[in-house]
């Protein structure tokens, strides 16, 4: 009887404004059989630092977050604090 905890990032999502949406799951299972599985997420906006995310995820950021995705994210953000 072994018992194993796997995290892997099982979701990536770019939302409507550029955002990545990351969903981790933390799967717990013994011999084979999954025992629990829970989930944590996470978004970063156009432009956020990435380092600490899979490389994955910093792939779909970079190839996502042009400089015109990132100057529309800082514009709309302005607008919000107004």
């Amino acid at each position: 009887m072994a018992l194993n905890k796997t995290i892997v990032v099982d979701k990536i999502e770019v939302l409507e404004m550029g955002q990545v949406q990351v969903r981790t799951a933390t799967v717990v299972d013994e011999d084979g059989t999954e025992l629990s599985r829970t989930f944590h997420r996470h978004v970063l906006a156009p432009g956020d630092d990435t380092s600490g995310d899979t490389q994955r995820v910093k792939d779909i950021a970079a190839a996502t977050w042009t400089a015109q995705v990132i100057s529309d994210w800082e514009a709309f953000r302005a607008a919000q604090e107004v």
